[in-house]
């Protein structure tokens, strides 16, 4: 009998380990699928976040071309205000000039000739301040600079000086030279203060103190244009720029 026993406890023992054995496959099975379930999960996941992130980089971008088009719009749109800005006051200072000329020779008096001055070349002042201004209006700043400069020097009580340095004062504008700018439209607004010029010399430090991060230096210039010339057409654009600050 006992190798009988022995034989079926042998076969029992096998089959509980068959049973064992196909029990572990199907475990291992399971928690492979499982896991290849939530690795997919997890890919898709991920896969769908970066298409989030693809898209959103890729509108960030559309954003940023459609502002730096806009910048360059506005870029474009106030130079062509500043330059018919500055041909409007180049028209308007050759009108007044001929009226001022006008009005100066109507007005002249005869003097005693052994008293007088030696008599200025009117044709010849008119000349070389023309000369100056044409170097300005076709963009030859560095030249119209120096022109402009020999003006006022070789001509300083001439009735065009004080129009000949507010142009020097420009022309250093016109060259992003903010600091020589300024020092020549000072020369307007103290030596020449009751010239038409002066004015609009304020509005050009005003501009000159803005882009050199002067803001306070602005305001102040723009009052000035307020308190000293109130009715001046310069006033004007004085308010206007002071409701913008």
């Amino acid at each position: 009998m006992r190798p009988v026993r022995i034989a079926f406890l042998i076969a029992a023992l096998g089959a509980v380990q068959a049973h064992a054995g196909v029990f572990d496959d199907d475990e291992a099975r399971r928690q492979v699928t499982d896991l290849m379930v939530k690795t997919e999960a997890r890919f898709d996941q991920q896969a769908k976040g970066q298409l989030d992130l693809s898209g959103q980089i890729q509108r960030q971008a559309e954003e940023i071309a459609r502002l730096r088009g806009q910048i360059e719009t506005l870029n474009y749109e106030l130079e062509m205000a500043k330059k018919r800005q500055q041909d409007f006051y180049l028209d308007l200072d050759t009108r007044l000039r001929k009226f001022e000329m006008a009005a100066g020779a109507s007005a002249a008096a005869p003097e005693n000739s052994a008293s007088a001055k030696p008599a200025a070349d009117p044709a010849k002042e008119n000349q070389d301040y023309e000369a100056a201004l044409n170097q300005f209006k076709t963009g030859k700043y560095k030249d119209a600079a120096i022109s402009f400069a020999a003006f006022v020097q070789k001509y300083p009580d001439s009735s065009l000086a004080p129009n000949a340095q507010y142009w020097l004062g420009n022309s250093w504008y016109a060259q992003r030279d903010c600091k020589r700018a300024i020092e020549a439209q000072s020369v307007v607004t103290t030596k020449y203060a009751d010239s038409p010029k002066a004015a609009d010399a304020w509005l050009a430090i005003a501009a000159c103190q803005q882009e050199m991060g002067n803001p306070t230096g602005a305001r102040r210039s723009l009052e000035s244009v307020l308190n000293k010339y109130p009715n001046a057409p310069a006033a004007d654009t004085a308010r206007e720029r002071l409701k913008k600050k």
